[in-house]
């Protein structure tokens, strides 16, 4: 399987620079479950776009501190490139920004956060489990870091995932897109490290709150293994 991860982070600071990128992020997460399998980074947030999707078997989008309604070309070519992957019947997993992103350019809605920020380690109901959700019990812990949300579906899709501060905590449209609003990539050290990065940039009861939720980890393994069946039923399946 040859997956295509497009980079969405525009966060070059000191911090991010002490970090590993996005790209060897979801890579590491694939390769947790799919040691085998091969994945090429397109920071795309520099504008770095794949020539030709038609080699890849999968698309993944990465999370941004960005907005989907910046308006920067990158994010406009990227709304565009998600149509043309969704039509064309290339298999596509979005998480938080990608989520957003897939949602926005399929007719959907993208807000504020009625709540404010959600952040640290995140309890989800699986409210409509996808077949490739096996892996999961009734309840997904996965850490979370956005001020913005999915507010109305794209037609065609199904809410997976959900909260009280997040309804739309995922969701699937057939059986060739997946989301989660969440971050699937995160590991304990790196989320502890963020909330400390943020502490005096966010209110203190967000940070609190945060700080708190890190007593328990994100079902990382788990999750990853369902992004793995995603794209295998996905790709064993008839296109479009």
């Amino acid at each position: 399987m040859q997956l295509a991860i497009l980079m969405t982070n525009t966060d070059e600071s000191t911090f991010a620079q002490a970090h590993p990128k996005d790209g060897e992020k979801f890579a590491a997460l694939i390769h947790a479950v799919r040691p085998d399998w091969s994945c090429e980074v397109f920071a795309v947030k520099d504008g770095a776009f794949p020539e030709d999707l038609s080699s890849f078997d999968g698309v993944m989008i990465t999370g941004s501190p960005a907005s989907v309604h910046d308006g920067e070309p990158w994010i406009v070519r990227l709304l565009e490139l998600i149509r043309e992957i969704v039509a064309t019947g290339i298999p596509l997993f979005g998480a938080c920004f990608g989520h957003q992103a897939i949602a926005l350019a399929l007719g959907g809605t993208v807000e504020t956060n009625p709540g404010g920020w959600v952040f640290g380690l995140i309890k989800s109901d699986i409210v409509d489990p996808a077949p490739w959700m096996a892996p999961l019990g009734p309840e997904l812990a996965q850490y979370g870091a956005h001020i913005e949300q999915v507010t109305e579906l794209p037609q065609g899709a199904r809410v997976l995932i959900g909260s009280a501060p997040c309804p739309v905590g995922g969701f699937a449209i057939g059986e060739k897109v997946y989301t989660t609003q969440n971050h699937p990539e995160m590991r304990p050290g790196f989320i502890a490290a963020l909330v400390e990065e943020y502490a005096g940039k966010l209110p203190a009861d967000v940070i609190d709150a945060a700080r708190a939720s890190l007593a328990s980890k994100a079902d990382y393994e788990s999750f990853a293994e369902t992004i793995a069946r995603f794209f295998e039923q996905a790709t064993a399946s008839p296109a479009g």
